[in-house]
């Protein structure tokens, strides 16, 4: 019976050792309403989009669980750094100053950004005319720093969620709107059809990447599965779902 009990422990042993380092379920954060990359399905009541199925994807491949964690775009990057959360998959732009406290994947969209204003408005071209006048856009986002850098806004009215940003502009509480252009898009296509107008350039050219903790060993684990969901086709069937195009 010590024989058999010395063996079960040392099997016991040899297994833990064996078992993935993440084996716990992961608190993967996104954002609560960012379409078509994240939002809630009106007829399902459960968060969808782009980056929803891309993670679903990502963790299948991963072969690990995870407990999705909608919040506020601006607590994600909060919650990364104190390890609150494993994983922040939200828009989230790859930028020097985030790298510095936070590690990111590899790119996994490209993006810019759109100004809006309302389809009647003939007074905004481009940045140099929204000297002067009132830009809504959204809370600690890389729209946020551009406005505030080069538009000369009379005044920049920030917003936790997308909702809030748009209505602000059909309301008449701003003259436009300035926010990344996947985004920008699917509401002047949908909710906004008729009443709003992309004008300009794209600005910013900028990447999407996956948000973990400075150090994470899951890091090379997510490029790994991303790039071979990529190899696959898996990558561009998700993208054309989502933005009816091939990916850029």
């Amino acid at each position: 019976m010590k024989r058999i009990l010395s063996l079960l422990c040392a099997f016991a042993l040899v297994a833990a050792f064996a078992a993935p380092a993440f084996a716990k379920k992961l608190v993967v954060a996104t954002d609560t309403n960012f379409p078509p990359f994240e939002f809630k399905d009106p007829d399902s009541g459960k968060h969808t989009g782009f980056d929803v199925e891309l993670w679903d994807a990502l963790a299948k491949n991963m072969q690990i669980e995870y407990e999705l964690q909608p919040m506020d775009f601006n607590g994600i990057i909060p919650g990364l750094q104190s390890g609150q959360i494993d994983i922040g998959i939200a828009g989230i732009t790859i930028k020097p100053e985030r790298a510095e406290v936070i590690d990111f994947s590899d790119p996994y969209y490209n993006a810019g950004l759109l100004i809006l204003v309302k389809a009647d408005d003939d007074s905004v071209k481009g940045i140099k005319d929204l000297k002067g006048k009132v830009v809504s856009t959204k809370l600690g986002t890389t729209s946020e720093d551009f406005v505030k850098g080069n538009a000369g806004a009379k005044d920049v009215k920030l917003f936790p969620n997308n909702d809030a940003m748009f209505m602000e502009l059909l309301s008449g509480g701003a003259d436009a709107v300035v926010f990344d252009s996947p985004v920008v898009a699917d509401f002047m296509l949908k909710a906004g059809k008729g009443q709003v107008k992309v004008v300009g350039p794209l600005y910013q050219g900028q990447s999407y990447g996956i948000g973990l903790p400075k150090g994470s060993e899951m890091t090379g684990r997510v490029n790994a599965a991303l790039n071979k969901l990529k190899e696959t086709g898996d990558y561009d069937k998700l993208y054309k779902k989502w933005f009816n195009t091939e990916p850029k």
